[in-house]
């Protein structure tokens, strides 16, 4: 017999593979400077140049209004949690982060890991588990990692509500199609100088982030006890800089070159976070990115931060 969870899911990808279109990107308010070449940078700017303001950034199209039948209004909780996620999920939200933490804009910001049209494209086959993972189990995966805490009950309201707002703001874009801006952008391979990185955090982060790195809410902890473990992809050197370079500092995005952007990141995953437990058996397969931090099968752990294993939020 199929769960709720699982007729749910079937109905809605039923429902999107019937309707056809992409969601877009909308720049007509993005603003067009062109970057300027930081004279502080020695090792100039390479790969990908951006704005040097952005006052109103980029969003992927989609409804942003809920429908009132039970449908819409499991998809507006599902944007509750993602927005509040520590205080709506404390048994399972283990940092201090917040879904939206790393996925702006409600989930809808390119090259900040949007969730837009995410929902299209699972079930899919993951790198890092060598395995075909459903939409629960990629939710799964945040929570025990980006927000080192607890999975969630595949069947439970929550991730119910979760899923449908996955499929809510993923409505229009076909089964298996891609949209502009998904994930995060690809960087050239540099590597990040951690003591340039203090100087550039101390001067554009830490008025946000504090200088301890444990964050001045809403802004996030970016490293020690309450921030996303050693496991999240943000732990990785190249996956940080690729957000920090579109993405940071949040009121003047693009203002940092790629070189910057890597100096950040080296210094912000240099210091210590939560463990993520069974980390070592990360891509099965042998095939682990260059930059993951932590010991794989055939992968050396690439610059390893100290790390601090985190009991739970609550027993």
């Amino acid at each position: 017999m199929c769960s709720l969870v699982e007729v749910t899911v079937y109905q809605l990808r039923i429902r999107m593979s019937a309707r056809l279109g992409l969601a877009v990107i909308s720049v007509a308010n993005m603003a067009c400077a062109a970057q300027p070449r930081d004279a502080n940078d020695a090792a100039g700017t390479t790969g990908s140049s951006l704005p040097a303001t952005a006052t109103v950034l980029p969003t992927l199209a989609h409804d942003t209004a809920f429908s009132s039948d039970s449908f819409g209004i499991s998809a507006r909780r599902g944007r509750a949690i993602l927005l509040a996620t520590p205080d709506s999920l404390p048994r399972n939200a283990g940092s201090s982060l917040r879904c939206v933490s790393c996925h702006l804009d409600q989930g809808t910001r390119p090259n900040a890991v949007p969730l837009t049209g995410v929902y299209a494209r699972f079930p899919k086959y993951f790198t890092r588990s060598a395995s075909i993972v459903s939409m629960e189990d990629r939710v799964n995966n945040c929570f025990t990692r980006s927000l080192a805490g607890r999975a969630l009950a595949v069947d439970s309201r929550d991730m119910r509500d979760i899923v449908n707002y996955l499929a809510h703001i993923s409505d229009g874009v076909p089964i298996g199609a891609h949209v502009p801006g998904e994930g995060l952008a690809k960087m050239p391979r540099l590597v990040g100088d951690a003591t340039t990185g203090a100087t550039i955090y101390a001067a554009r982060c830490s008025r946000c982030h504090a200088a301890d790195g444990s964050g001045i809410p809403p802004a996030t902890p970016l490293w020690g006890p309450r921030s996303f473990s050693i496991g999240a992809s943000m732990a990785r050197e190249e996956r940080a800089a690729s957000f920090i370079r579109h993405n940071m500092p949040f009121d003047s995005a693009g203002v940092l070159s790629d070189r910057q952007a890597y100096d950040v990141a080296a210094f912000v995953v240099s210091h210590p976070r939560p463990d993520a437990p069974g980390k070592e058996h990360d891509w099965p397969a042998g095939d682990a990115p260059y930059d993951v931090p932590y010991a794989t099968r055939n992968h050396v752990a690439y610059r390893p931060p100290p790390h601090i294993v985190v009991p739970a939020r609550t027993k």
